[in-house]
């Protein structure tokens, strides 16, 4: 292990840097567009770059009075439909308007001469976000009221009446795990790196073997402990972020890929494989899977969750595709974070975690 493996994942994605060169845009010229278009936005204005933006830059913002934060589409050659924050924008501007916990939007802008490409501008929410999902540094008390936060948050978002705000055309409403494994078997294909005989199987077997449940709610699609800010006292979730992948689909898909981290094998680096496997969670005051799935059916009516170990399959391979995607932006330039590189190792085993669960569904 080098000492860069052993960085904590708090410690490698937390916090702000200077902005990489080819990140960089006209600072000055955004600083004029936005005083302009912000009601109160006084510059000089100075620019950050989040650490932990993997897809879509993320920077803070800094102003005399007020931070702010930009989400913004990279430059160069992308994949198709990726890096939708035309859509990040309008579904935090509809949640924000319900008081769901969304950092409050401000503009989107579409034209690319100001910052070359489309960005938009978001309140910067000041309160704690946590990289290990055992989150060290607090009390049990707190870690179990936290967790609950956490339940309680993705099961509101679950039971938000999408018609009555105006979302019904945010996605096409049914067939959404088909519409998703083609999507991310067509992007893991088009960022194809090795052969790895678990993903060609899966891409077969999984359209053919979907649940016949075809709920249907807003889900966000990347779900998990540190894509969130919570209160800087209390254990209450103040902002979810990174709606890249949001629409409108099937909330057991995004449920259960929020509980991929008790499944998750200990030891990942990569973005969205923090795991609660090999850890000790009765001590921690983790509530473990069950505990956390009845929590959740209890807030969204439901009796119980069938079919797991096909939302499993479904979701590691859905894992291993976006981070194939990613090796496909390091390959083309287009990768926003400097650890973006390092997911190449875990696409493989996450495709055999993967055939694992299918298998335990079932396939041969």
């Amino acid at each position: 292990m080098t000492e860069a493996d052993d960085i904590s994942r708090q410690e490698k994605f937390s916090g702000i840097k200077e902005v990489a060169d080819k990140l960089r845009f006209d600072e000055k010229k955004l600083e004029e567009y936005l005083s302009d278009t912000i009601d109160g936005f006084e510059g000089p204005l100075t620019v950050n770059e989040f650490k932990g933006g993997q897809s879509n830059p993320t920077y803070q913002l800094v102003t005399p009075k007020k931070k702010y934060v930009m989400r913004r589409k990279p430059p160069g050659k992308l994949l198709p439909s990726a890096h939708a924050v035309d859509r990040e924008h309008r579904v935090i501007s509809a949640l924000h308007s319900i008081g769901y916990p969304v950092p409050r939007p401000y503009l989107l802008c579409e034209d690319e001469s100001v910052a070359g490409t489309m960005f938009y501008i978001m309140d910067c929410v000041e309160g704690r976000i946590y990289w290990e999902p055992e989150i060290p540094g607090i009390d049990r008390d707190e870690r179990t009221a936290i967790y609950d936060a956490m339940n309680e948050t993705i099961a509101a978002l679950h039971n938000v009446d999408y018609k009555a705000l105006g979302m019904e055309d945010f996605g096409r409403p049914g067939n959404y795990f088909a519409r998703q494994i083609s999507r991310w078997s067509k992007q893991y294909v088009a960022s194809e790196s090795e052969t790895i005989v678990e993903m060609n199987k899966l891409m077969e077997w999984l359209p053919e073997n979907i649940p016949e449940d075809d709920s249907t709610s807003i889900v966000h699609g990347d779900y998990r402990l540190d894509n969130m800010i919570l209160h800087p006292t209390e254990p209450k979730v103040i902002a979810v972020l990174d709606w890249e992948l949001s629409t409108i689909g099937h909330p057991l898909a995004d449920f259960t890929y929020h509980m991929m981290q008790w499944r998750m094998p200990a030891g990942g680096t990569s973005s969205g494989t923090a795991s609660i496997a090999d850890l000790d969670i009765m001590a921690l005051g983790i509530p473990n899977e069950q505990e956390y799935v009845d929590a959740y059916c209890r807030r969204t009516g439901r009796d119980s969750i069938e079919n797991m170990d096909y939302y499993m399959a479904y979701n590691f391979f859905r894992i291993a595709g976006i981070l194939q995607g990613i090796i496909g932006r390091v390959r083309d330039g287009t990768a926003a974070s400097e650890h973006a590189a390092a997911t190449a190792d875990a696409v493989r085993p996450l495709a055999e975690r993967a055939w694992t669960f299918a298998q335990a569904a079932g396939a041969t």
